[in-house]
């Protein structure tokens, strides 16, 4: 096994130990773009570990400075130790995906090592298009897309996604001292991220779960034309994605006020059926 192939092996082992929902989905895409793929989730992966496995965050943050400064060296042709990194230097001379969607990345992960809130939805948009949107933009070099407003639709869709992630981890969130949801729009539907953090719920509540539903349910119909924008590899896995990731959504929007007490969870057979019927038709916002 050559160097390279270990390497990517390394990162296909972090895809596998992980559990995730797009584990599936990256399977329809041909050889060479599933293993750049799955080289990207695994760079992700490890970027997100690092500071939610985090202890101290003081050394969370060396940490990712250590692992950043790797990246640089990597993107140079450098010689470094971790795999994963070595892996993404190929990864992005093959495919040219732009460096600064990974130093947004990072960038968007060390935002939460000091998280102390979003007084506006831009500020959370910006939040988002760090952790979410560069990496869709990213997907989309490695999968192939035919013009450059795929590059827009790609933001909307990785701001749909982590939207619809929010809403799903209300709880768990404010159980960590956490809350994602930006002041100014708490306030405007007279709620508050105290109300929040205590579990109050009443009309405020209703209000800020129907617009932020609204929201997300927006930006996946701006996201939907992605589908005719990307190549024919590219749309079978989006279209999957898309299709596990609106059926989320809909459970989110089903669950109303629930958000704010428990986790909602799809059932594994329904997000199936949804990603199946993805593939099969596109992207039904």
């Amino acid at each position: 096994m050559t160097q390279l192939a270990a390497d990517q092996a390394a990162c296909a082992a972090v895809l596998d130990a992980s559990g995730s929902s797009f584990a599936v989905p990256i399977r329809l895409l041909p050889a060479g773009k599933r293993i750049g793929t799955t080289v990207l989730y695994a760079f992700c992966r490890r970027a997100d570990d690092i500071v939610d496995d985090a202890g101290d965050p003081r050394l969370a943050a060396v940490e990712l400075d250590g692992f950043e400064g790797q990246l640089v060296d990597a993107l140079h042709g450098r010689g470094v130790a971790d795999p994963v990194l070595r892996a993404v230097g190929d990864m992005v001379r093959r495919y040219a995906v732009p460096a600064e969607c990974l130093f947004d990345i990072l960038a968007g992960v060390r935002m939460d090592l000091d998280h102390r809130g979003f007084e506006t939805f831009r500020d959370l948009e910006e939040y988002c298009r760090r952790v979410a949107s560069a990496v869709g933009i990213a997907a989309i070099h490695i999968w192939g897309f035919r013009s450059p407003e795929a590059l827009d639709a790609a933001h909307a869709c990785g701001f749909a996604f982590q939207i619809t992630n929010i809403l799903r981890d209300v709880v768990e969130d404010r159980d960590r001292g956490r809350v994602y949801l930006a002041r100014e729009d708490l306030a405007a539907c007279d709620w508050s991220v105290e109300g929040l953090m205590n579990g109050l719920d009443g009309v405020g509540a209703a209000r800020v779960a129907r617009l932020y539903v609204d929201r997300a349910d927006a930006l996946f119909r701006e996201a939907a034309p992605l589908d005719r924008m990307l190549t024919t590899d590219g749309r079978l896995v989006f279209r999957a994605m898309f299709g596990g990731y609106h059926a989320l959504f809909r459970a989110v929007r089903s669950a109303g006020t629930d958000i704010f007490r428990r986790r909602v969870t799809p059932s594994r057979l329904g997000v199936l059926a949804a990603t199946c019927a993805g593939v099969l038709v596109g992207p039904r916002s």
